[in-house]
């Protein structure tokens, strides 16, 4: 024995019970310290556990396990203190401490050895313990816990902790037991129902499945920033990961499932149940109070009180319910969960016979069919694993393999053929073959996908860790214990972020954090030199002009919440930007075709109708960051920026219209113009007597065939002008103008009618000829033709920029038409004659007086007013 390098062996050689006290007769103490939750029950024990040179705790869950092992290793150091669950286990060669799942106390079965191997059994410790003991009413798994309070023993001291209700079993079962009741430290009052959306910081919202945890969680993070998310399924390294978000108050909500009743301990002041009912694997049904006791019971830690209550669809508790959590007062349990523990391995019929056995007395009943049962009983049916289970220890090895954790809850036969699969590798080969094992980790060891295929991975990854922690079935098992470790935390970080990314707003959380804890007035706040918009750290928008865009992820409540923090630094920004714009150059600013004026590339004012069609107004857009002052000092700088851009774009117009003043017989025809922006299209030019139309052409106005207009206004910036200024009048976006070189074009189908002409484009039947060039074209073929029919000039249609075949037809229109070639007879010889032009038939009336021109309507009738 001394030989021998296990340290678990040398670890029940040194916690052997002193031999003075096997020699007198000695009996371990066996106590019960029960209560509700959040009275130290727990913290006694480990107080205990570590006062003992040697010491086993089983806790319910694996997290808690976990959680309780690093308290351990903090006060032991990590070479003293060891870490058993079904999937993990760190077993140092010193370790004398132990932290379990009450399924992996290495009590009544070996152990795997540290990094020497060899296996020994762990019984002969000082101290054991077993958590919420109450779970041998647990039809799944109470028949773990009623062995454990039926045979678990420390050499000194054997501690049972749990809930109240399990006190008169307990006394019948262990009758040697001392039994010691502990006061809640705190108290648990009931607050009524609450909506999610009110529910107040630091509460814990329970939920019974995934999709209504997701469907809370979605909800709270839209309109309260997020929150942690722990369910059972989680590895205790998300687990650990999700619950820092609330222990460090990046969030102040947590949903979770039943599985924070399990000793989670955690900062938690409320709790809200979402429902009162659960499915447990059989059915669904209501949960008991005692349950309901035990979930609200982690609001309040230490000396602070908590409250509980309902929410969401939840109908309100009942106030029998709420008196019997709040005194804790609940029925007696009367009958645990038992299998029996002496198993038969003589043969595969013996152990399912033994499996079979009825409990030995009353109080006792057999719960639910444990799923390695299950799997016996389906493994036993098959012909070729009854010829492998032959003798005790192949019968033995089955059982241990039909013990591998059904972690996946896959709900068909895999995880039986696993195990199968697993008992006939090592019934012929003794080892799992390595690359089966090596493949199998690697196929889940990919960290892509949603938040469920983590989760199911993560199941699978469990299961592999279980079966790579069993020393005696794989070859190098710490090698492959990390190496399935190292996939679970890989899973584990990507869960975590994936959880973190669907249910926390980091900024959110922070932002409405602070706002009610500094009522606005300490925030931390700033704008950037490009226009972002920072408050504590967290950008939240930019400004734009002068107002503000939230960031674009923001919506709901958060948009509001991200308005509410940018204020304080927008009411400083606002009058600097006004100043700037107010001191800006003209060419700071920018007109848009929706009749808007920009600043730094945002719209901050619109155009609106003037007292004429020459003075358009700005109007500054709506903000809530701008006083009447500054409004009206930002829209006078838009006016005087409006005003100077019309003037100079329009130049010529106004020169005329000042040149105009000083003949009295201009000025009518030049109020008129500048109402139609320069061009007063028609035959009103004609009509005016020809002294008249020579004083116009002085000052830049010509009196044409078609229309009365300034030809300096046809290029191509004052032409934008008149197009903004018409669209303005007719409340339209502004055209889109042709290129310009062009000299004709199709009528473009989004130009309202009467805008072509407007523009200085006349309509020539199959297109539109461009104002200047028709009165040129018109004016030439009209001195060609003054005694009567010319020869139509080569290259006409060029000019027109149409087919030739069109040319007809827009001779016509400018009042001309077209005579074609006579053909040459038979006996004719020489050049064919040329097609002509001869003016129209229509004869064009006689220059009218002012009478006839009084009595037309429209302009016509005004200027022979403002002319006579």
């Amino acid at each position: 024995i001394l030989k021998c390098d296990c340290p678990v062996v040398v670890l029940a050689i040194r916690a052997r019970r002193p031999k003075h006290l096997r020699m007198s007769g000695f009996a371990p103490r066996v106590k019960a310290v029960l209560g509700p939750t959040n009275t130290g029950k727990t913290h006694l024990a480990m107080e205990r556990l570590l006062a003992h040179s040697s010491g086993i705790i089983g806790f319910p869950l694996r997290l808690l396990a976990r959680e309780n092992y690093d308290k351990m290793v903090a006060r032991k150091g990590a070479r003293h203190v060891a870490l058993i669950t079904g999937e993990e286990k760190i077993v140092p060669p010193e370790a004398r401490w132990f932290s379990c799942t009450v399924e992996a106390m290495p009590l009544d079965r070996p152990v795997g050895g540290a990094r020497r191997g060899g296996t020994a059994s762990t019984a002969d410790v000082e101290f054991v313990a077993v958590d919420e003991i109450q779970l041998c009413a647990d039809p799944d798994r109470g028949h773990i816990f009623t062995e454990r309070l039926l045979h678990a023993r420390g050499m000194v001291e054997t501690m049972f902790l749990g809930a109240e209700t399990i006190r008169p079993l307990l006394k019948r079962l262990v009758p040697r037991a001392e039994i010691e009741t502990r006061p809640r430290l705190s108290q648990l009052v009931h607050a009524g129902p609450a909506k999610l959306t009110k529910l107040p910081p630091r509460s814990a919202v329970v939920a019974f499945s995934a999709a209504e945890v997701y469907a809370i969680a979605e909800l709270i993070r839209s309109r309260r920033g997020g929150c942690a998310v722990v369910m059972g399924r989680l590895s205790p390294r998300t687990r650990n990961a999700q619950v820092a978000l609330y222990q460090e108050k990046e969030v102040d909500f947590l949903v979770a499932t039943d599985a924070i009743g399990m000793g989670l301990n955690m900062n938690v002041d409320h709790v809200a149940f979402a429902r009162l009912s659960k499915f447990d694997g059989q059915r669904p049904r209501r949960l008991t109070p005692p349950e309901v006791a035990q979930i609200a019971g982690r609001a309040g830690r230490g000396m602070r009180d908590g409250t509980f209550g309902s929410t969401g669809d939840c109908h309100p508790l009942t106030e029998e319910l709420v008196r019997a959590v709040e005194n804790h007062e609940f029925e007696a349990l009367t009958q645990l969960c038992w299998r029996n523990g002496a198993l038969d391995f003589t043969s595969l019929d013996g152990l399912l016979g033994s499996l079979a056995a009825p409990p030995p007395g009353p109080g006792l009943i057999k719960g639910n069919e444990a799923s390695d049962a299950e799997t016996l009983a389906a493994l036993a049916r098959d012909p070729e694993i009854r010829k492998l289970a032959q003798g005790r220890s192949m019968v033995r090895l089955l059982w241990e393999a039909c013990q591998i954790p059904d972690f996946r809850k896959l709900a068909d036969e895999t995880h039986a053929r696993l195990c199968a699969r697993v008992f006939g590798h090592i019934a012929t080969d003794k080892r799992l073959p390595t690359d089966w094992l090596a493949g199998q980790i690697a196929a889940i060891s990919c960290a892509d996908g949603d938040i469920d295929t983590l989760m199911q991975r993560l199941s699978g990854v469990r299961v592999w860790s279980y079966i790579a922690a069993r020393t005696d079935w794989v070859s190098d098992a710490l090698h492959w214990q990390e190496r399935a470790r190292a996939v679970e935390d890989k899973l584990s970080d990507a869960l975590h972020e994936r959880l973190t990314a669907r249910f926390v707003d980091r900024r959110a959380a922070h932002l409405m954090r602070r706002l009610e804890e500094a009522d606005g007035k300490d925030l931390l706040s700033a704008i950037t030199g490009r226009g972002e918009v920072v408050v504590e750290g967290h950008a939240v928008g930019h400004v734009a002009g002068f107002g503000f865009i939230p960031d674009p992820l923001a919506e709901g409540l958060e948009k509001k919440l991200v308005l509410r923090a940018a204020r304080r630094a927008l009411r400083a920004e606002m009058p600097r930007r006004v100043l700037v714009a107010e001191t800006a150059a003209d060419a700071a600013f920018a007109l848009t075709a929706e009749h808007r004026i920009v600043w730094d590339g945002v719209p901050i004012a619109r155009l609106r109708r003037g007292a004429t069609r020459l003075a358009p107004r700005a109007e500054v857009l709506d903000s809530e960051f701008l006083d009447g002052a500054e409004r009206e000092r930002l829209r006078i700088r838009l006016q005087a920026f409006l005003d100077g851009r019309v003037r100079h774009d329009l130049a010529p117009l106004f020169t005329a219209i000042e040149r105009a003043r000083r003949d009295p017989q201009l000025r009518g025809p030049m109020h008129l113009l500048g109402e139609a922006l320069g061009l007063l299209p028609g035959e009103i030019g004609q009509e005016l007597a020809p002294e008249l139309r020579g004083r116009l052409k002085a000052i830049g106005v010509k009196a044409g065939r078609f229309a009365l207009f300034v030809p300096a206004l046809l290029k191509p910036r004052a032409a934008a002008m008149r197009a903004r200024l018409l669209a303005l009048d007719r409340d339209v976006a502004a055209p889109v103008l042709p290129a310009p070189g062009l000299v004709s074009l199709p009528a473009p189908p989004d130009w309202p009618p009467g805008l072509a002409a407007a523009l200085g484009w006349l309509d020539i039947g199959p297109a539109l000829l461009r104002l200047d060039i028709a009165e040129r074209v018109a004016a030439e073929l009209a001195w060609a033709t003054r005694h009567g029919a010319a020869a139509l000039p080569a290259g006409l249609a060029s000019r027109f920029a149409v087919r030739a075949d069109l040319l007809p037809v827009v001779l016509r229109r400018l009042g001309l038409r077209v005579v074609p070639a006579a053909g040459l007879s038979a006996a004719e010889y020489g050049p064919p004659t040329p097609s002509m032009i001869l003016p129209s038939r229509r004869r064009r009336a006689p220059v009218p007086d002012a009478a006839p021109l009084a009595a037309r309507p429209g302009p016509f009738a005004a200027l022979a007013a403002l002319t006579r």
